[in-house]
């Protein structure tokens, strides 16, 4: 008999959508649905993951342990199934083996958020801790506007996003939540209704969701923090600054308005190829409407400078007082809020500081045995990859596939797909998906924690990440309890340890909503920081460590990739509407809908090369280049160019994807990965 039951999207995405889906049998799906009763999402949910059916009996499925037989990167071909116990028994050995003669240290769980829950994500930490191995830095998406956003804020937290509605002006900065985040523009539309509200976009090219705004500010990458020092100077020239509020919860007004003095709209725009009068009528709509929601995404952060373009967008609320009402503030992430200890998860208890921590955005050097992202230590001689594809997501690709390459480094994939890093693997394991397994899941773009149980069994000998770390755990010799805990009783363990969230509660009903209240929403309380303030001024000189010379206040950083005669065009590696990163890019949905990969280019670059719709490009710099189409497009600045990703490298001609472009240098100041800082050439070039 079919049963509707609730579930949780587990995928990398703010909205962490409460969903219902349709359970045939106990095997089998049918419809997915968003949940209806979850205050925030609400039943909205995105039309890849309504058609889940598809993804998760999908005839490519992994469905038993592979040992590859031939060679690397060809694929499904290579492999031959063996028994689980050959497959865990061989990673003992190899382990244990690498271990004994490198040290632990020479082994690297690599991991990211492929599967978000905590259970299924995070276990994997707990064998790095518990067996001493290389540790991560996961700084490949939130390093850059966590240290912009918490520099002005002090806590990594935000507004409730159904406040939304009662806003007057709304701001998507740095977001396509059309594409992205549709939940976001159910209730911008909401508040277009209730409270008249108007949208501003702010996103170098013509995204789904600017073509539904009043204003879109179409600059150049990296130039955001230019744009935003205007508007504040605007802001404090047409005495639009809230002086009760900035005195009482500011730390230097003052100083930042003598700072701004010179951040004129003209400057700004010289910088941003934004016209003068757009930049004066967006800092009007922000005065005007001290009910303005600021939703700040992760775009406009993907560059070197991104870490100080979040602080100074993070600044507008502060200036006008923004916070003290309803609906007016920002919210970048809300994940901060969740009091979760995460210490039987992890395996926090027995961490050691000591153990060396490779950034994760930096796989390419590490695995070709760069000397300074060793730290002066050996080279890594086995990884366990979960939830994450690193040969098509991560930066400087070329360099990936060759640490990949290596015959000296063991490689052990646990995934759902023969993935491009799967394929790369010695030995592949196959993954349960989220219906299969038990999870919980905090939502970063809402405010609700929420249970996610399994639905159905998984096909074939497909386990979950957390059996699997289990497994591990237990056969090297570790007698961490956690690793003797099932899903469940881990789940439970974690949420009774954790002292804001009731277990019974979550049980009962999937969620449970922690927002706080209005005050403490607000900031009106306090800031994070420990005067109490917002911080305009930061130390980001003692950060920096001298690299760089800048300003204690926002302001723009000119440290972008620069462009040059020959590099004449800034890359923007946006993501496709239709795939979640590298997941549903095997999705025949998916793929029918997002064609292949282009490069939209403005028409007036494309007539000075002589290219017309479909000529095949070359793009390429210092670290390769990629060939694919061009897509003749208005809604960018010339020297702009956009490919909405991620496909696959094998989607592209020559089997070269878009990141091998994508520069592997942390930005400042605590790493993270530059997606968008790429300047490129550009040549027409034949089909192979």
């Amino acid at each position: 008999m079919m049963q509707r039951l609730a579930a949780t999207c587990p995928h990398d995405c703010p909205s962490v959508c409460a969903l219902q889906v349709e359970r045939i049998d106990s095997h089998t799906i049918g419809g997915v649905y968003g949940n209806k009763e979850q205050t925030y999402t609400q039943g909205v949910i995105c039309a890849k993951v309504a058609r889940y059916k598809d993804r998760i009996h999908h005839p490519d499925r992994l469905t038993q342990p592979l040992l590859r037989t031939g060679k690397k990167g060809v694929g499904i071909g290579a492999f031959s199934p063996i028994s689980w116990d050959q497959a865990l028994q061989l990673m003992v050995d190899k382990f244990s083996h690498v271990a004994d003669k490198y040290g632990p240290e020479a082994i690297w769980p690599y991991h990211y958020a492929g599967t978000m829950g905590l259970v299924q994500r995070d276990s994997i930490d707990r064998l790095t801790h518990c067996l001493g191995y290389s540790r991560q830095k996961s700084t490949i998406c939130t390093s850059l506007p966590d240290a912009g956003y918490i520099a002005g804020t002090g806590l990594k937290r935000g507004l409730d996003p159904r406040e939304i509605e009662h806003a007057t002006l709304v701001v998507v900065w740095g977001g396509n939540p059309v594409h992205t985040q549709i939940n976001v523009m159910h209730h911008v539309n909401k508040g277009k209704k209730t409270s008249h509200a108007k949208l501003v976009v702010i996103d170098p090219y013509r995204t789904a969701t600017a073509q539904k705004s009043d204003l879109h500010l179409m600059l150049k990458p990296g130039t955001d923090g230019a744009l935003a020092c205007a508007v504040m100077h605007c802001l404090f020239r047409d005495n639009y600054a809230d002086w009760d509020y900035l005195n009482q919860y500011t730390d230097d007004p003052k100083g930042l308005e003598q700072h701004l003095t010179t951040r004129t709209p003209t400057w700004a725009a010289a910088i941003t190829g934004l016209d003068v009068a757009d930049i004066e009528t967006f800092a009007q709509w922000y005065g005007d409407n001290p009910q303005t929601f600021m939703r700040l995404g992760y775009g406009f952060t993907r560059s070197r400078n991104g870490a100080f373009n979040m602080h100074a967008a993070s600044c507008l609320p502060a200036v006008t007082g923004a916070w003290k009402h309803l609906g007016g503030g920002a919210l970048y992430s809300n994940s901060g809020m969740y009091e979760v200890d995460f210490t039987a998860i992890r395996g926090l208890d027995v961490v050691d500081l000591n153990t060396r921590e490779l950034d994760q955005s930096r796989i390419g050097p590490v695995l070709t045995n760069d000397k300074h992202d060793l730290q002066a230590k050996g080279p890594i001689k086995a990884i366990l990859v979960q939830s994450t594809n690193p040969m098509v997501v991560a930066p400087e690709s070329n360099l990936v596939r060759q640490g990949f390459e290596r015959n000296d480094l063991f490689i052990c994939v646990h995934e759902q797909f023969m993935t491009e890093t799967a394929a790369m693997a010695d030995l592949v394991l196959p993954a349960t998906m989220f219906l299969e397994h038990d999870d919980i899941y905090l939502g970063g773009g809402h405010t609700h924690i929420q249970l996610s149980r399994k639905i159905i069994e998984p096909p074939g000998e497909c386990r979950s990440n957390h059996w699997l770390i289990n497994q591990l755990g237990q056969r090297l010799g570790s007698t961490h309890p956690s690793f003797h805990m099932g899903e469940l009783q881990l789940m439970q363990h974690t949420v009774e340890a954790s002292d804001s969230i009731n277990w019974n509660d979550l049980w009962r009903d999937n969620w449970v909503d922690c927002a706080v209240p209005f005050d403490e929403a607000h900031y009106l309380n306090g800031f994070g920081h420990a005067d109490g303030k917002f911080h305009f001024r930061h130390g980001w000189d003692e950060l920096l460590l001298g690299k760089v010379n800048c300003s204690p206040f926002a302001d723009h950083l000119d440290i972008t990739d620069p462009t040059t005669a020959k590099q004449r065009w800034r890359l923007v590696t946006a993501p496709a509407r239709h795939f979640l990163n590298t997941t549903f890019t095997e999705a025949p949905f998916s793929l029918r809908l997002e064609k292949q990969p282009d490069l939209m280019m403005h028409p007036k670059d494309c007539l000075a090369l002589g290219l017309s719709n479909g000529d095949l490009v070359e793009v390429g710099n210092q670290k390769g280049a990629v060939k694919l189409p061009i897509k003749v497009f208005e809604g960018l600045q010339q020297g702009t160019v956009v490919c909405e990703s991620i496909w696959p490298n094998k989607a592209f001609s020559g089997n070269v994807g878009i990141n091998a472009l994508t520069s592997a240098e942390a930005g400042l100041p605590f790493g993270g990965a530059v997606f968008h800082d790429t300047s490129v050439w550009l040549k027409p070039c034949e089909a192979d």
